[in-house]
């Protein structure tokens, strides 16, 4: 059974390279546009790891997480960021949050693989 992970991030062809990337190496993907459209569609359909972006309209990453992490299906799945933000000031925030990762943007799709196995198998 393929793993799930949700991809959102505001960017059309941000999400698409994140999904072609993931999708080549076995993963199932659903895409969100932005903050409020990734936190209805992870109460629609329990995945096995978030990616998100921080900056977005509606709702932003940290505020995602944050929602993400008060369902008790969230409480344990993963949740990395994959931002343009990289200060220790946001990446402490993500924390404090319950990000469990961090990718700077532009991402290497390779690393995000890596980075994907090395969290979910």
């Amino acid at each position: 059974m393929a793993k799930t992970i949700l991809a959102v991030d505001d960017s059309s062809s941000l999400r698409q390279m994140v999904a072609f990337s993931l999708k080549a190496a076995g993963y199932q993907v659903v895409e969100a546009v932005d903050g409020q459209d990734g936190l209805d569609k992870a109460k629609n359909q329990v995945v096995d790891l978030v990616l998100t972006d921080q900056n977005m309209p509606r709702m932003d990453g940290l505020a995602l997480i944050k929602h993400l992490r008060s369902l008790p299906e969230y409480q344990k799945v993963p949740i990395l960021m994959l931002t343009t933000e990289s200060s220790d000031e946001m990446k402490s925030k993500g924390r404090a949050a319950g990000a469990n990762g961090w990718l700077v943007k532009p991402f290497d799709p390779q690393r995000l693989i890596e980075v994907v196995k090395k969290v979910i198998g």
